[in-house]
């Protein structure tokens, strides 16, 4: 049996491409982004009564693995890419459907004459997502505190201290005009060593790149407790001149 399934939406969001992308839902406090509904789901008797809901279920695609394929077994970025495990037991993008789930706040609901769209924050979502269903997050059911995890027990702890470098300092003053929670952005994402798993625990000197909004913001690991912010570019920088 099949099924087919069309996008009821898509995101926009802070991150633009897969790197940098916190690994779960909640871990960078301030990633926001918004979830653009498409016709006829964009009304907003399809959210009456959703307001009332702090968090939602975001079902979705994962839109750029979709020529990766499915595997049996994969290697969590948790267990530092060393220990193999089902792919059923993570939540790796090679799936046999490439369907993932993801909870965020729900900071507020807009509608104009162009449709409706919903506020989001604290997500794990790239620039551009599919989105196939939204539920409201049940706390009394969502949430098991006594739940067992394996190797995903406790959240992942900041990596890092980061600084800005003489250069990197002024301009996140100045994009910070534009985006206010910015350098706690940068902060947040790179705290948690976005990096490939095997690179945990070592210091690199080459440098690191992560695009948020419509910047890229290079940095470099200095030592086995600090990264710094080496620049942060605007594509046009005449916009900012």
């Amino acid at each position: 049996m099949g099924f087919s399934v069309e996008p009821i939406g898509v995101i926009h969001s802070c991150f633009k491409d897969k790197f940098g992308v916190p690994r779960q839902p909640g871990l960078v406090s301030v990633a926001d982004g918004w979830l653009e509904l498409f016709v006829p789901y964009n009304r907003a008797e399809a959210f009456s009564g959703l307001e009332g809901f702090s968090h939602i279920w975001i079902t979705f695609v994962f839109h750029h693995c979709l020529d990766q394929g499915a595997r049996l077994s994969v290697r969590p970025p948790r267990l530092g890419g060393n220990r193999k495990v089902g792919v059923f037991a993570s939540r790796a993008t090679h799936r046999p459907n490439p369907v993932g789930i993801s909870v965020a706040e729900l900071v507020g609901i807009e509608q104009d004459k162009g449709g409706l769209c919903l506020q989001l924050r604290g997500i794990d979502l790239i620039d551009g997502t599919p989105v196939l269903d939204i539920k409201p997050y049940v706390p009394y059911s969502d949430s098991i505190p006594e739940a067992l995890a394996d190797y995903a027990q406790q959240p992942p702890t900041a990596s890092f201290d980061v600084v800005f470098s003489a250069k990197a300092e002024p301009q996140c003053e100045k994009f910070s005009r534009r985006w206010p929670a910015l350098r706690q952005l940068i902060v947040e994402v790179l705290a948690l060593d976005p990096r490939p798993a095997y690179l945990a625990g070592h210091s690199v000197e080459k440098p690191f790149a992560v695009r948020l909004y419509e910047l890229d913001v290079r940095w470099r690991v200095k030592d086995e407790y600090v990264v710094e912010v080496i620049s942060i570019e605007h594509d046009d920088k005449c916009l900012f001149d």
